[in-house]
């Protein structure tokens, strides 16, 4: 069973920054792609960015340039650096690995 736990969320202003974290058990880390979501009330939820375990990444055009993803094996940790954050960034963000889902930290950016 895969268990995933975010955090690192909060309140930021516009222009701010912050680093998530997805803390993973259950699983062989570093043989798994990674994924972060997130959702807004009355969306639909939206990929953000992958990185596989090779450490290849990928960011939707919404993000590139000020996010980052990353992952420490040793921690079997996955991270988002998030930098200039905009109010549209809002959304409960959430990791993924495989089919299995974390329970989301919120972000709010709001001056």
């Amino acid at each position: 069973q895969v268990h995933l736990v975010e955090s690192g969320g909060g309140l930021v202003q516009p222009g701010g920054s912050l680093r998530l974290s997805c803390a993973a058990s259950g699983t062989i880390f570093s043989i798994n792609a990674m994924d972060w979501y997130r959702q807004t009330p009355g969306k639909q939820r939206e990929w953000v960015a992958t990185i596989t375990s090779g450490g290849t990444t990928v960011y939707a055009n919404s993000v590139k340039g000020r996010f980052t993803i990353s992952r420490d094996n040793a921690k079997n940790t996955m991270y988002l650096q998030m930098n200039n954050l905009k109010p549209e960034d809002t959304a409960v963000y959430y990791c993924k690995i495989l089919a299995s889902w974390g329970q989301g930290t919120q972000v709010t950016v709001s001056s």
